[in-house]
């Protein structure tokens, strides 16, 4: 039977905040430094995501509203961004507790030697017993770096840091059902959650929202870490959830964990293109862990060179996980639907070995 004991074995954090619950209680930058350091005296590490420096730079800038042009963006970020860890440095500090600012792009994390470096230098933070505090890059960041938003940054970052508990603070109790009641625990994502999303209107200062919380906590439980999506509004939330108390909604880990690098491959690396594979070959890779052949393709899509980053589509249209592309799009579709004539050739357009399902 399931319990939430489980989450108290959790020696790795990562808690993400977004900039809807900051903007909506100024308190909350103390209530979080309390239930972190809580934690670290109970020899926990945490790492805090936060978004909020776009929010506090546009109100800091006089500015009417959230930008919507990336210099108005990277301007707000910049003058945000100070006043952000200056009230983290307020609230930690009152509790003897150091902390460190980590900017990050999407680039630092899809170049495999960055990553490492990234991933290395937290490392020493948590060891050192500072709390990280990440934010995307946003001064720096345009579109085609950027990471969506910080879910999917604490997503990625869970791995980064060999989390096995995230926590995505919003501003709801948790995932919903049709009746707005709380959904206590989720086991499978696409059978449990999927369903409950509503594409409700964005307002306020925020970028995410609940299917942005469901997507990372179905990566993060790929990573092989349990999710818990929770209400920012509630005082000691955090404190709450790290004590398995039956608050939010729990996301359970997969028990088919994705290894490190097949993580890197379906979530870091932005995909180029599209193999579409047919029913047999979808069969193949999803239940005998078979590379990609040309004779399985059906058809290809997009703009891809070897090596770059493709995902692949079953005969109905779904997403069965990516893949590192061994030829160019044009040789792959020149390729497509043929048999080999010599077995021994080798022809492969994804490898087993670089092919992440799910």
């Amino acid at each position: 039977m399931l319990s939430r004991e489980r989450l108290l074995r959790a020696r790795r954090i990562v808690v993400k905040i977004g900039s809807r619950s900051l903007a909506n209680d100024p308190g909350i930058y103390a209530d979080l430094a309390r239930s972190i350091a809580s934690a670290r005296e109970q020899e926990r590490s945490v790492v805090l995501v936060s978004s909020g420096a776009i929010a506090l730079g546009t109100a800091r800038l006089h500015m009417r509203s959230r930008p919507r042009e990336m210099a108005g963006l990277q301007a707000a970020a910049a003058t945000g961004q100070t006043a952000l860890m200056r009230a983290y440095e307020d609230a930690f500090g009152a509790l003897g507790v150091v902390v460190a600012q980590v900017l990050l792009t999407h680039a630092d994390l899809s170049d495999r030697a960055r990553a490492n470096n990234a991933r290395a230098a937290l490392g020493a933070l948590l060891n050192a017993g500072a709390v990280p505090i990440l934010n995307e890059n946003d001064s720096v960041s345009v579109e085609e770096i950027k990471f969506g938003d910080n879910d999917q940054l604490a997503a990625l970052v869970t791995p980064l840091v060999d989390a096995t508990l995230l926590v995505l603070l919003s501003d709801v109790e948790g995932l919903l059902d049709a009746r707005g009641q709380r959904i206590p625990v989720v086991r499978d994502v696409v059978a449990e959650a999927l369903p409950h999303i509503r594409q409700g209107a964005k307002g306020g200062p925020g970028t995410g929202g609940m299917a942005s919380k469901v997507e990372a906590a179905r990566r993060a439980n790929l990573a092989g870490a349990d999710v818990v999506v929770a209400d920012a509004r509630v005082r000691g939330v955090v404190g709450s959830v790290l004590r398995g108390d039956d608050v939010g909604t729990w996301f359970v880990a997969s028990a088919r964990k994705l290894s490190a690098r097949r993580y890197w491959i379906a979530f870091t690396l932005r995909p180029r293109g599209t193999l579409l594979l047919d029913a047999g070959a979808a069969d193949a890779i999803r239940t005998k862990g078979r590379s990609i052949l040309p004779v399985g393709v059906l058809g290809v899509r997009g703009d891809f060179r070897a090596g770059d980053a493709v995902r692949i589509v079953g005969p109905d249209g779904s997403e069965l996980g990516r893949g590192l592309a061994r030829a160019g799009v044009e040789d792959a579709a020149r390729l497509a639907g043929r048999a080999s004539q010599d077995k021994s050739d080798g022809v492969v357009l994804v490898h087993r070995d670089d092919l992440a399902v799910w």
